[in-house]
């Protein structure tokens, strides 16, 4: 065996020598009998080596073979220096992978204490003095705690991303649950309008009906695909997840920070695709039929039969067709469910409004009523005495007319008027609001409106989802259908709020049903 190879084997780890009174330990490595009584003085008694853990009473016993063979070798004459050494080319070579705690380096046979970052890889001192002398270097333990933190932030992300997507996809099943009620709903509406007409017009219905068959498969097909994309990225962030924990329970740090370089998170979560389905203009093709019917409805000179009377419901008058009465749509019955009873916060509101006793109806007045109260609106808005923290709440209200706002804000919404305008709700980052007006509506928040079509009907329902963080305003005449969602992380309590304008009186509607849940009772009961 080389002379230099055989020294190596009998070097101790710790004082970097020929062993003296070499003892070994239970585990089966070798050290001087003096280096590992220090060792263990100042440090928990485990094996440099191999960081095995050993009891108080672990014995250490003189290697009897081991101090033979140095005595033969201390006795021996020392071996000749090289005379011609040939010259070091390159680089050192990087330590084989999967060393362990006590790997020593190729070229100095000296322990791997610290790490180059400037070349990726663990060196020991000497190497430091040579070729990384110039560059930045950490100990293991410090490179690891980094590179530890750095996987910790970005598991945080991926997690987030994952609840995310959880929240998008929760939202695209509810949206594909309501294209399928909505389609539902239109085909009964173009099969109402169809069964007034002669048999000549049943091709057309059929069109129709085909149409918006289509038209769902599409959308439908759409959210199918959009599902698809979130849970090929949850797959993906579940499988980092489970690599990034693994590689956080690896012991050798070698393997954990080669193989920590090559680790690669997901890419970003795309926004998801608002799904292609528009109610107004799969109703666009038959709205002509209405004012057709309403012509050839002329009960003076062409009296109906009994059964088609039957079959249209109610009509006053000739002229054009009123909407067909239907019960109650899924979707608003399913709203119903998480149904709360509000009343207006008198304290709050502004001096021309004046509140029924029950505080469940508010006017807007010319005159006012009195002085206005420290905590009243000094704009044309009133607040409910009710706030949400948690939960799912949804309500409705009825207006009089349009030129009203309906939205929710934080406590900290200003009570005084900033600016040319006369309400507020919106405005800033502390409130979420939808303007009704004579035309169209607006969705504002943050000071930015974003403008949706006309509201028919005067009956408006609000949905806040605070588990998801979504507020969904809902039109519910001639049916239900959404306007317009809010997506945000409310981080404070959100108190229903309200604009009118002078003339205008809205409505909260009660239903006798209308319970709040577990935990919300003293929370809702409003302030004192």
């Amino acid at each position: 065996m080389d002379a230099q190879k055989l020294e190596d084997k009998l070097t101790c780890a710790i004082c970097l020598e020929l062993y003296l009174e070499p003892v070994t330990l239970p585990c089966g490595h070798n050290f001087c009998g003096d280096c590992i009584r220090d060792w263990w003085g100042c440090r928990d008694r485990a094996c440099p080596e191999c960081r095995e853990h050993f009891p108080d009473g672990a014995e250490l016993r003189r290697n009897v073979a081991l101090t033979g063979v140095l005595e033969l070798m201390r006795a021996g004459p020392a071996p000749a220096p090289d005379p011609d050494p040939a010259p070091a080319l390159g680089p050192d070579p990087a330590p084989a992978p999967g060393s362990g705690p006590g790997a020593r380096c190729l070229r100095h046979g000296q322990p791997l204490e610290l790490f180059c970052r400037t070349e990726g890889r663990c060196v020991c001192s000497a190497c430091t003095v040579n070729e990384c002398r110039l560059h930045e270097r950490a100990l293991l333990d410090t490179e690891r705690r980094e590179r530890e933190a750095q996987l910790r932030a970005m598991l945080e992300v991926t997690q987030q991303q994952a609840t995310e997507a959880e929240s998008q996809l929760k939202e695209l099943q509810e949206q594909s649950s309501q294209i399928q009620s909505s389609a539902c709903t239109l085909a009964s509406v173009v099969s109402s309008k169809f069964s007034c007409l002669l048999q000549a017009l049943e091709m057309r219905r059929t069109l129709a009906l085909t149409d918006i068959e289509v038209a769902k498969t599409q959308a439908l097909t759409q959210a199918q695909d959009e599902e698809r994309r979130l849970r090929g990225h949850l797959e993906a962030l579940a499988h980092y997840d489970r690599s990034v924990r693994d590689l956080l329970e690896q012991l050798d740090d070698q393997t954990f920070l080669q193989e920590s370089q090559l680790l690669a998170p997901p890419g970003p979560l795309r926004p998801l695709a608002p799904l292609q389905w528009d109610e107004e203009q799969q109703l666009a093709g038959v709205e002509s039929l209405s004012r057709l019917y309403g012509l050839l409805l002329d009960e003076g000179s062409h009296p109906r039969a009994p059964a088609e009377a039957a079959d249209l419901g109610p009509v006053e008058a000739p002229g054009p067709l009123a909407p067909v009465p239907s019960p109650v749509c899924p979707l608003r019955r399913k709203l119903w469910q998480n149904y709360r009873n509000l009343t207006f916060d008198p304290d709050s509101a502004n001096c021309h409004l004046y509140l029924s006793q029950q505080g469940q109806q508010v006017k807007h007045r010319h005159k006012p009523r009195d002085l206005a109260g420290p905590h009243s609106f000094q704009l044309w808005q009133v607040q409910c005495a009710q706030s949400f923290q948690n939960g799912r709440h949804y309500w409705e209200v009825r207006t009089s007319n349009h030129s009203v706002t309906l939205g929710v804000a934080y406590p900290e919404l200003s009570r005084h008027k900033q600016g040319p305008h006369t309400d507020n709700i919106g405005r800033g980052p502390s409130s979420w609001g939808l303007c009704v007006q004579e035309d169209r509506a607006q969705a504002w928040h943050n000071g930015e409106a974003r403008r949706l079509p006309g509201v028919s009907g005067r009956l408006l329902g609000m949905d806040l989802d605070l588990a998801s963080g979504r507020l969904t305003f809902y039109s519910l005449e001639p049916k239900a259908q959404p306007l317009h969602t809010f997506h945000a992380i409310f981080t404070q309590p959100l108190y229903p709020v309200f604009w009118l304008l002078e003339g205008r009186t809205l409505t909260l509607c009660h239903r006798p049903e209308a319970k709040l849940p577990p935990g919300l009772q003293e929370e809702a009961a409003g302030p004192s």
